[in-house]
């Protein structure tokens, strides 16, 4: 096997570690039916694995990043079968909440490691090109593996998804020995010098605008089926035709979010990103009963909220590029605390309100992340007027 069809292979199964984080959203009534607990403290499964990724993943990859790649590959494989065994085989809400907290580990080591592995497969020049196919196969999950998930929950089990999820991980755990050359691993970077970068109070202000994007994110993604079901009168393979059109949307739009920042600039496409998001959310309320309204509305949100996604990265990277791998390390961090605390916002709201607020507190958490945003580029601009260069206070962060 060539190092193409490698790259392919860890795409394909950075697509299949991406299904058992993003499948929960698309079935999450089923899941709380099932296990006989609240639509709101189901939710909480999101909570679980973003938590766990956000706060695992650095400290994992910090304690094994001397271990060869192959290996790191093999072990982040292992942890998600035992998270799949686990989710099969143990019952009750408290050992699922378990499960999602392993898989959150191994998938968030899996998809970090094969990052690095497909840079090193790729030949020069083309790292960027791999790393993006690394990216896609985990978005690709939103496209197929949510509405998937649902049909295959409809039409048998829940549990049905993640017996297939287990089956190719133990094929995956197969290819990737076969295939995946040995592979040093390198010089880990503490997690103290990640964080010093944190004292830039620019680089804590954009860090703060992923949060709370992500945050408004979170709250609607998490509850989106049954917020479907609720406001407009659909149900069945309908829901999952419109989760399989945001899912398009989401996967089209994280492509074209970089050609924007190209043409309108950085600080425009985000604040326009931002604007969007705020405006589809909270106009959908009031189209609520109408299904192609609020499906329009939605697929408006779904497209500015993928626009951020590489947009910011440009920004972070513009901010600190000398320290390009420990940014967007951080900002993963931050996606999956937004993850983790939007859901459990929306657990609060769908359990104490109706589940149509969802859609309020997300603008609200967007609107947050537009001023953040503000306040970041107006302190950019008070550094220029004082002369003062970002990057060497990055590397004097650095150094400490």
């Amino acid at each position: 096997m060539n190092n193409t069809w490698k790259i392919y292979m860890l795409t394909l199964i950075s697509f299949l570690v991406g299904t058992s984080q993003n499948v929960i959203s698309g079935i999450l009534d089923q899941v709380a039916v099932s296990i006989d607990v609240s639509l709101s403290a189901a939710g909480q499964l999101t909570t679980a694995f973003a938590l766990a990724t956000a706060i695992g993943t650095p400290i994992f990859i910090v304690a094994t990043a001397k271990i060869d790649r192959r290996k790191q590959l093999l072990i982040a494989l292992a942890i998600v079968l035992l998270g799949v065994i686990s989710t099969l085989a143990l019952p009750g809400f408290g050992f699922l909440m378990v499960s999602r907290a392993i898989l959150g580990v191994g998938t968030g080591v899996f998809v970090v490691t094969a990052y690095a592995v497909a840079a090193k497969l790729a030949p020069p020049g083309r790292q960027g090109g791999a790393m993006s196919n690394i990216s896609l196969g985990f978005s690709s999950s939103l496209v197929l593996g949510v509405p998937i998930g649902r049909v295959i929950a409809s039409a048998y089990d829940w549990k049905v998804i993640f017996w297939g999820i287990g089956f190719f991980t133990l094929l995956g755990i197969f290819a990737v020995a076969r295939a995946i050359p040995s592979m040093e691993g390198e010089k880990p970077i503490p997690l103290g010098k990640q964080l010093a970068l944190l004292k830039n109070p620019k680089v804590t202000f954009a860090l703060g605008m992923t949060l709370f994007v992500f945050i408004g994110y979170s709250v609607v993604n998490t509850y989106i089926t049954p917020f479907l079901t609720s406001a407009i009168p659909i149900s069945g393979g309908k829901v999952s035709t419109v989760l399989f059109a945001l899912g398009i949307a989401s996967l089209i739009w994280s492509k074209t979010g970089g050609f924007l920042a190209d043409r309108l600039g950085t600080t425009r496409t985000l604040l326009c990103s931002m604007a969007v998001q705020f405006l589809s959310l909270a106009l959908v309320s009031v189209v609520s009963g109408s299904a192609v309204g609020v499906i329009m509305l939605l697929m408006l949100w779904s497209i500015s909220a993928w626009t951020f996604g590489p947009t910011q990265n440009f920004n972070l990277l513009s901010i600190a590029p000398e320290a390009s791998g420990i940014m967007l390390s951080l900002n993963s961090t931050f996606v999956q605390l937004g993850f983790a605390a939007g859901a459990g916002i929306g657990g609060i709201v769908v359990g104490g309100s109706s589940i149509l607020a969802i859609c309020w507190i997300g603008a609200a958490a967007v609107a947050v992340a537009f001023f953040v945003n503000i306040t970041s580029f107006g302190l950019t601009r008070r550094y220029q007027e004082k002369g003062d260069n970002v990057e060497n206070r990055n590397k004097i962060y650095l150094r400490e």
